[in-house]
């Protein structure tokens, strides 16, 4: 949710939501310390941070204490060297100030920027281990959040909450002392009003932070109402159905509602305005009453300049008391923060390269399941007891009905998921010794659904092997029956497929994408329904370029072409997880059973469909 700032106490984050009043991350002493560790590295900047700091706390109260100087002793004392000579000096220490405070705040960005570096670095390798069932069951949008929003909010932390508890801490204990130094009645009296002003202020920016709550969610419903109906298909359903009238009333109806809570939130601030201007005068004009008293009266030795300083040194007060009153706002936001971060970080590394991998010498892409059980939730079981061998050079057809366990199958082998029971052997190890990146380098998966990354083809044909020579890219696209395609293009191996490879067609993405993986020159090959969703001609490049490579490589397909089907050696077809049936298809046509109804239903029509 976006929140948008205020002044002292208004609605720039100094309140807490419901979700986060009902969500307050628990505080442990485990927590500070893992947190303090990220900090560990660069303690001796910290150390300079904390010194400069106080440094800087000093130097902007000086310029108060020097005012009660000029006043007493130079303008009353009639000594115009000394005045100037004062006047001068709280320049310079001004001037010294705001350098001390540019070097500080330098400083402590380069701490916050160097922490939340070695932090995205950690999220970004961690995340790269998760295996796919943390990809498939966590939401994108949050994995990007914990990476970007959460992290980058970690050096809001640095720079501001740290920082604001130690500068407004110290500039508060310096301002105490100094007026303690000049009258201990005023001083305490100081001690006593400020928290007191802090109260309507306080309750002033609540007002209008709950006022910013009621804008901000009736904002998101206009936007709402925005994105269903002024889309292309949501403009077409509006038409279709004739309900123009309809969603012009139904935005009318929140668009005034808007138009209320602004008017009464900008007032609001107006009258919070009010509220602060008058009693941040009271508190001055209190100090002026009883220290007049304390002169006149009582004949006290306090001068005007003293007076003045304490003031001044009031006013210093009423940020720092302000922020630490509001603390404890930012203290739970930052802990969430933390709390979110490190959720992620703790969260277990499903498939991990054993403690000592083997690396075997070469590899031939023999591939045996035992007993194989996997599930993704227990109560649903999507694989039992599968059995089957593939050896080195022949290949493999998998069919099923949807849903049946094909693609998970598959994902097996090169460890995208871990088998729940029994074992997935790749030329004759389980794939669970072999080293992660040596079985992952060694197979090669075209998928239903391709993926390329916005740049050109080249770049992401270079993306399964970054050293490969112009001549090996050219075999690979001729073998691949996208050579002719790209030198057709006026940017040849430069075209740019744009975010997605959107640029291109489902057919020429598909075979961009065989290209890819025959580059990385893998043992085994999968193709994972890569003709699925094309029309006839794409499929038939695509068939023309899948079916060389079945004969010279171990190949499992995952088909709904018939011609591809009869292509393997051998046909698994697969029920609710099972390995049903098992042959050529000349036998499992007659059996009537699984095999048989799916070639009644798709296999036949698909082969009527290329003819």
């Amino acid at each position: 949710m976006t929140r948008r700032g205020g002044p002292m106490g208004g609605p720039g984050g100094r309140f807490l939501t419901e979700e986060e009043k009902n969500n307050k991350p628990k505080v442990t002493g485990a927590l500070i310390k893992r947190i303090f560790s990220y900090l560990a590295p660069y303690w001796k900047q910290m150390i300079i941070v904390l010194l400069l700091i106080v440094l800087s706390s000093f130097f902007n109260i000086l310029p108060s204490i020097l005012t009660g100087k000029i006043i007493d002793d130079g303008l009353i004392g009639r000594n115009l060297d000394l005045l100037i000579k004062l006047i001068l000096l709280s320049l310079a220490v001004t001037f010294g100030a705001n350098l001390i405070g540019v070097a500080e705040n330098y400083l402590n960005t380069w701490v916050a920027e160097h922490i939340t570096f070695d932090m995205r670095n950690k999220m970004f390798q961690h995340l790269q281990k998760m295996s796919q069932r943390f990809f498939t069951t966590n939401n994108q949008g949050d994995i990007i959040t914990r990476m970007t929003s959460d992290i980058a909010g970690v050096q809001q932390i640095i720079t501001n909450t740290f920082r604001s508890i130690l500068s407004n801490s110290i500039t508060l204990i310096v301002a105490l002392v100094a007026m303690y130094q000049k009258n201990w009645i005023l001083a305490t009296l100081g001690i006593i009003i400020v928290p007191l002003f802090m109260i309507p202020t306080r309750k002033a920016g609540e007002t209008r932070w709950n006022l910013t709550q009621e804008s901000q969610a009736c904002n998101d419903e206009i936007n709402g109402i925005l994105n269903e109906t002024l889309s292309v298909s949501g403009q077409n359903l509006v038409k279709l159905f004739g309900k123009e009238d309809y969603e012009y009333q139904r935005y009318e109806k929140v668009n005034k509602k808007m138009v209320n809570l602004n008017i009464k939130e900008r007032m609001a601030g107006r009258w919070f305005m009010v509220v602060i201007s008058t009693f941040s005068s009271i508190g001055p004009m209190l100090l002026y009453l009883v220290g007049g008293i304390l002169m006149l009266k009582y004949d006290s030795d306090l001068t005007v300049g003293d007076i003045t300083v304490l003031v001044g040194l009031l006013g210093r007060m009423y940020g720092p008391v302000n922020s630490l009153l509001n603390i404890q706002v930012d203290w739970i936001r930052s802990m969430a923060l933390f709390t979110r971060i490190f959720e992620y970080y703790d969260m277990k590394v499903e498939v991990e390269n054993p403690a000592h991998p083997i690396i075997p010498a070469h590899a031939t892409g023999r591939v045996e399941f035992n007993h194989v059980d996997f599930y993704y939730e227990k109560e649903r079981m999507i694989l039992k007891d599968v059995n089957f061998k593939l050896d080195s050079g022949h290949s493999v057809a998998i069919v099923g009905p949807s849903g049946s366990g094909k693609s998970t199958l598959i994902n097996l082998i090169p460890r995208l998921y871990d088998v729940v029971d029994g074992e997935v052997k790749f030329d004759g190890i389980d794939v669970r010794k072999l080293d992660l990146g040596w079985l992952r380098g060694h197979i090669g998966i075209v998928s239903q659904e391709t993926y390329l990354f916005n740049g050109t083809i080249r770049d992401n044909l270079l993306y399964a092997k970054n050293d490969a020579t112009e001549q090996e890219l050219i075999e690979v696209c001729e073998k691949a029956n996208i050579y002719d395609f790209i030198q057709a293009q006026p940017e040849g191996f430069e075209t740019i497929v744009g975010n997605r490879g959107l640029k291109l067609s489902g057919g020429e993405k598909q075979r961009l994408s065989i290209a890819r993986v025959l580059l990385k020159n893998p043992s085994l090959l999968i193709f994972d329904e890569a003709t699925s969703a094309l029309d006839s001609i794409s499929e038939k490049k695509i068939q023309d370029a899948i079916d060389p490579l079945i004969d010279s490589r171990t190949s499992i397909l995952i088909a709904h072409r018939l011609s591809t089907i009869l292509a393997a050696d051998e046909i698994l077809v697969l029920k609710e997880g099972t390995i049903v049936e098992r042959g050529q298809h000349k036998d499992l046509v007659k059996l009537g059973g699984v095999y048989t109804e799916l070639y009644e239903t798709q296999f036949s029509k698909a082969l009527e469909t290329q003819e």
